[in-house]
């Protein structure tokens, strides 16, 4: 989970859904531009929402919502570079320019500050 923490959750959505038969998250979304959807106020506000649980859900944002524990639990185990990649990007945009969603997500996901703590050298 070197490049994981709460936050890979909002963008990084498309990064790390379903589960596939090898035990890893489904490669199905890893073409996803996230540079795209770090641009979009709109959609990056859809996926925020989602993982809030104060809007509604694409079937991808779903997948992640409900896969974020077990990846903050097994530091991303089941993702590949290219995700881990992904999730650490997203992670640092979150941070350096959305500061407040970052805080509610890592609210929500790590209320305890497990995980911002074990993996705070990573950011």
């Amino acid at each position: 989970m070197k490049y994981f923490t709460i936050a890979c959750i909002v963008v990084a959505a498309c990064m790390i859904i379903g589960t596939s038969a090898q035990g890893s998250y489904t490669t199905k979304y890893d073409n996803v531009n996230i540079d795209d959807i770090l641009k979009s106020d709109r959609l990056l506000n859809n996926y925020f929402k989602c993982l809030m649980g104060t809007g509604s859900c694409t079937p991808d944002a779903q997948e992640l919502k409900k896969y974020i524990p077990d990846a903050l639990q097994t530091e991303c185990a089941k993702c590949n570079d290219k995700q881990k990649n992904a999730i650490h990007k997203v992670i640092n945009f979150l941070i350096d320019n959305k500061p407040e969603q970052w805080k509610q997500l890592q609210a929500k996901y790590d209320p305890n500050n497990v995980y911002i703590t074990k993996y705070r050298k990573h950011l």
